[in-house]
């Protein structure tokens, strides 16, 4: 008696299974945070305003992919909750690697040309591959990264025109050539090249511990003379209004901290900080864009806007801890005044200044919050027998010793352009 043929119906297409989808969507993961990482490392190098900002936005929405992904890995893997590194190490390297560039036009360009569109291509293939009814989850997160990548060509490439750098040239060939020797950026692991952590043409990354200016505007240490003078008035009105964008575009000096935390520190706090510490930068890189806007809107020249050095300079040599705390030390600083001072421009009916101080005074609550909890797990990593209070009141003294260098001729030159662009903005005013 012959043996009962088994019957089965088969529905054909394509036949991606749960695990191989897993695999390729940590690739991506992992990828994701190295290009937000390397990208954050060199904010503090550009020079113009926009190129931080645009660089911030790509740090932050890389991460947000990235935690997406992650996300959507652990629920295909459970109840594994391990992501590992394994075979997609060359790229993860790759990755990384671009870190140790020979300067930030040559980042900026290999971004733009080389790792954004990798991404965005492997993101192409996955949705091409895979199949809505069994990975839908999936597809929207991909679909939307990949979006975003488009939109981060763009960007970059706009940096790039403004930050270029000579001999990137052979830099981005030598990224470009070794990862197509990976073949790729795909629905594959790579093959087992070793990558070298420095490339051809490459130097070692080292934080810029003096940050680059916007030579458009007036560039000094000291943007304002209460810095340096307690005396002088903050002032009401007008040069409130003054005031208060002038810190706003100054804070220029956050985003530069915050992008050194987000490179610096998820080797000690691991994954879990990258969220925050790419929120943190993106909303520091949008309080700097709303002084820059409201500035240029009442057409007062960059050239007569100072533009700081000093917070960020007060850290030089320090270890990250206490970059980390400055800007934790300045989130609590001034927060109480906040809601004042939305309610002053709600009186002079400037709804501008109004709406930034108030978006400005709800982030700064969320910031305060992160600088306390990733202070105290940083700190209890490390061992140090310090409270985060006390990092703080080191901070202070760090600020304190930088304005007590104020030199006479730097305190007289901060008050006299403070006093010329106040009576140019007086003189707009009552043209109007």
């Amino acid at each position: 008696m012959e043996a009962e043929q088994q019957v089965v119906l088969g529905a054909g297409g394509k036949h991606w299974m749960r695990l191989d989808s897993a695999a390729v969507l940590k690739r991506y993961h992992l990828l994701e945070a190295e290009l937000a990482r390397t990208c954050a490392a060199w904010i503090p190098a550009v020079r113009r305003l926009e190129s931080k900002a645009a660089m911030a936005r790509l740090a932050w929405q890389s991460v947000l992919s990235a935690r997406a992904l992650r996300e959507r890995v652990l629920e295909l893997r459970y109840p594994s909750r391990l992501i590992e590194v394994g075979a997609d190490r060359p790229l993860v390297e790759l990755f990384r690697a671009v870190v140790n560039a020979p300067g930030a036009g040559a980042v900026v360009r290999t971004t733009a040309e080389v790792l954004c569109p990798a991404l965005a291509g492997a993101y192409r293939k996955y949705l091409a591959a895979s199949d809505e009814v069994a990975d839908g989850p999936s597809l929207r997160v991909v679909d939307l990264a990949l979006r975003e990548k488009e939109e981060q060509v763009r960007a970059m490439a706009a940096v790039a025109e403004v930050e270029a750098d000579a001999g990137s040239d052979s830099w981005v060939g030598e990224v470009a050539a070794l990862l197509a020797r990976l073949g790729g950026v795909g629905l594959r692991p790579p093959p087992p090249v070793e990558v070298p952590g420095v490339l051809r043409g490459g130097r070692r990354f080292r934080l810029a511990h003096e940050p680059a200016r916007d030579d458009r505007y007036l560039c000094c240490r000291f943007y304002w003379p209460d810095v340096v003078d307690p005396g002088y008035p903050y002032g009401e009105g007008l040069r409130l209004q003054i005031r208060t964008a002038v810190s706003h575009v100054n804070e220029v000096w956050a985003v530069e901290t915050a992008a050194a935390l987000l490179h610096g520190l998820p080797e000690e706090l691991a994954w879990d900080f990258m969220p925050d510490g790419a929120r943190w930068l993106y909303d520091e890189a949008r309080h700097m864009a709303m002084g820059q806007r409201r500035l240029e809107a009442w057409g007062l020249p960059a050239a007569e806007v100072p533009l700081g050095t000093y917070i960020y300079r007060a850290c030089r040599g320090q270890d990250l801890v206490y970059r980390l705390g400055m800007l934790a030390y300045f989130e609590t600083r001034n927060i109480g005044k906040k809601r004042e001072r939305v309610r002053s421009f709600q009186r002079l009916r400037d709804a501008a200044s109004q709406r930034d101080m108030d978006f400005d005074w709800a982030d700064e609550t969320i910031h305060a919050n992160y600088g306390r909890r990733w202070l105290t797990r940083l700190l209890q990593i490390r061992g140090w027998e310090q409270n985060w209070r006390t990092v703080l009141g080191r901070c202070q003294g760090l600020v304190a010793e930088e304005v007590a260098s104020a030199t006479p001729l730097e305190r007289e030159d901060i008050r006299e352009a403070a006093e010329r662009l106040i009576a140019r903005a007086t003189a707009i005013a009552r043209a109007r």
